[in-house]
């Protein structure tokens, strides 16, 4: 299930700069890994060459630390299970991906802003009132009407 925790969180696990973060953790095997892949193929529309190469249709050849803050945020949240990451580092395109890791797993995030999840129902529980939304206009209610951010 997605957990969300609006607006400033203060904890030891909390990654505020995913980005810094990804390039100084991350490992060869979550590049290739299938799912990773796909959501580099799908959020920066560029191809895993492999382990540390990364073809871009922009930029050419590029290595994998210059992968999307998106990416590199959603990577994380797929392959480290003890940090709560700054989804505030990903757009609204990522938010189908991060529906699809919390899915297979629990995930508590951190955002800054109103992610748009999209039109098909889903359950995610606001970690400041413990509330559980199960469309865009509940989280959106739920946000503003407890001025979480």
């Amino acid at each position: 299930m997605l957990k969300i925790f609006f607006g400033e969180l203060e904890a030891d696990n909390y990654i505020y700069n995913p980005d810094i973060f990804f390039n100084n953790t991350y490992e060869d095997e979550w590049i290739t890994d299938e799912t990773t892949v796909q959501m580099v193929e799908e959020i920066d529309k560029s191809t895993v060459a492999g382990a540390r190469v990364i073809d871009s249709p922009f930029l050419g050849s590029i290595p994998v630390e210059r992968l999307s803050g998106g990416v590199k945020t959603l990577i994380l949240m797929n392959n480290d299970d003890e940090h709560i990451f700054n989804a505030s580092a990903c757009g609204d395109n990522c938010s189908g991906w991060i529906l699809k890791i919390a899915s297979k797993k629990d995930l508590t995030i951190r955002l800054g802003y109103l992610m748009d999840f999209g039109k098909e129902a889903f359950d995610i529980e606001i970690v400041n009132t413990g509330k559980i939304v199960h469309s865009q206009k509940e989280l959106v209610l739920e946000v503003l009407d407890n001025k979480l951010i």
